[in-house]
């Protein structure tokens, strides 16, 4: 499968929020990069697509995406977070390499601050360009991971 091809079946599994369809376009030792969850190796990194999609239905999540050659995709994601379920657009760029037929290494940039501003309302967007909010995010997305790969016994 050509890099492009890969990169269009990561993101038709993603649209279907079919995680292993997904996973399954993944090298073993997979780095992935973004500004929430910083960086996350192999079976983390697996792990946090199953978690993301695992609230697909509860956070109304809608994908739509563009593979813009061998190594880069634009994708944007619509979808509800947290408790006061507040509407988000997160618009995301992405760059790949690849490994043996697989995706080796995926990293997503997105304005944190705009997220922010989304995702947590005022807060977000007093502080959603801070070192400290961006610390805090990564913080609690992976205790997220963390809880979620315990209880799948990951």
């Amino acid at each position: 499968m050509e890099n492009k091809e890969l990169i269009q079946t990561f993101y038709t599994a993603f649209s279907k929020g079919d995680a292993n369809a997904m996973i399954a376009c993944y090298h073993n030792e997979v780095v992935f990069e973004d500004p929430a969850f910083g960086k996350l190796i192999g079976q983390k990194a697996k792990a946090m697509w199953k978690m993301l999609l695992s609230k697909k239905k509860e956070s109304e999540l809608s994908i739509t995406f563009k593979v813009l050659n061998n190594h880069q995709s634009e994708w944007v994601a619509h979808y509800k977070y947290g408790p006061n379920k507040r509407p988000v657009v997160n618009k995301v760029s992405a760059s790949f390499e690849f490994q043996d037929g697989k995706i080796i290494r995926h990293t997503d940039h997105f304005s944190l601050w705009k997220w922010s501003q989304q995702a947590l309302g005022a807060s977000g967007l007093v502080l959603g360009w801070s070192t400290f909010m961006k610390k805090k995010v990564q913080e609690t997305t992976r205790n997220l991971l963390a809880k979620y790969m315990a209880q799948q016994g990951g």
